[in-house]
């Protein structure tokens, strides 16, 4: 797919799933803001990484929990680029615990970031979107978020809370051509899931009819899809991405 002289954000994509979906879409000819909030070598990284292979991409720090600096980014970003056709709202934290330990704090910080960042960057680059040719906001949200997971409330709360996102803004924007999808990995192959005692991460394997985790790469070839002008027709779907875990 070639998506020459079209512009996209990814939220936190300094690394993981993030980062592939930066390099998939560089790979597929979009100019790519790679934001991070803290990791500012490993954004630098990925930029480089482009770079090499022939792409455009530019760092911008900026924590998508906050408004201000979401708008400030937005404005850094058509400095060099103009406006934006496609925004991927990849950022999210966890604060993993029970609910009977979890802390108010625990709670609040994963809703900021992981909801209230999906808020502001879609605040900020809203009006690029509805007035792009055929601008489309793809959100990462997690197989969590259909099924939930033990010790994660908050996190599965505010995946979830995506798949309304989604669906509403669909309709809000529809009219004008432009579309809202929802990618819903499975349990994928990061450095996260790497730091995963190894005897949790059989038992995780055993739940996926396919028998294994998924790959970066799975991931960012299916947002690859549903940003480029090809899934024009689609809007409003949650694509899972998850071995044949059942929603």
């Amino acid at each position: 797919m070639t998506e020459r002289n079209r512009t996209c954000v990814v939220t936190g994509s300094s690394r993981g799933i993030g980062r592939g979906i930066a390099e998939q879409l560089a790979e597929d000819g979009f100019n790519v803001v790679v934001n991070y909030r803290s990791s500012e070598a490993e954004a630098y990284d990925v930029v480089d990484a482009i770079e090499a292979d022939g792409g455009t991409a530019i760092a911008l720090q900026g924590d998508v929990s906050d408004y201000d600096e979401m708008m400030g980014m937005a404005d850094r970003v058509h400095d060099a680029f103009g406006p934006i056709d496609v925004l991927v709202n990849n950022a999210g934290i966890t604060r993993d615990r029970t609910f009977k330990k979890m802390t108010r704090e625990d709670w609040e910080q994963v809703i900021d970031v992981n909801l209230g960042g999906v808020f502001n960057s879609t605040k900020a680059f809203y009006d690029d979107i509805k007035q792009a040719d055929e601008g489309r906001v793809i959100n990462i949200s997690s197989v969590v978020g259909q099924q939930g997971n033990y010790g994660q409330a908050n996190y599965a709360t505010t995946k979830s809370g995506l798949f309304g996102f989604t669906r509403t803004l669909a309709l809000e924007l529809a009219r004008s051509d432009s579309t809202v999808n929802c990618v819903a990995p499975g349990f994928t192959k990061t450095d996260m899931l790497e730091n995963v005692d190894e005897h949790i991460q059989e038992k995780i394997r055993e739940r996926i009819p396919l028998g294994c985790f998924a790959t970066v790469s799975d991931i960012s070839g299916i947002v690859s899809f549903v940003a480029s002008e090809d899934s024009g027709y689609m809007t409003g779907q949650i694509l899972g991405v998850n071995g044949g875990m059942e929603w």
